[in-house]
């Protein structure tokens, strides 16, 4: 049977994936096993050289609700 998501858009920032990659209790190596890309994207975006998007940013969302990962980001001090 083939499930259907309907996934919240959620922006992925270094904290963000983190703190998932945390919540799974996976190193970056093994997260980038699970979305099929490299340790070095994982770091890259943990460190904010970059951001996942497109079909990386999806899969995190799809990962995040299947596993009721719950981020709250705390207020930001400008």
């Amino acid at each position: 049977m083939n499930k259907q998501y309907e996934v919240r858009k959620i922006s992925w920032d270094s904290h963000r994936v983190q703190a998932l990659r945390r919540h799974l209790e996976l190193t970056q190596r093994g997260l980038a096993e699970q979305l099929g890309t490299r340790q070095q994207t994982i770091s890259e975006w943990e460190t904010s050289m970059y951001q996942p998007r497109g079909a990386s940013a999806t899969l995190l969302s799809i990962i995040a609700e299947q596993s009721k990962f719950k981020y709250t980001a705390s207020p930001r001090k400008e």
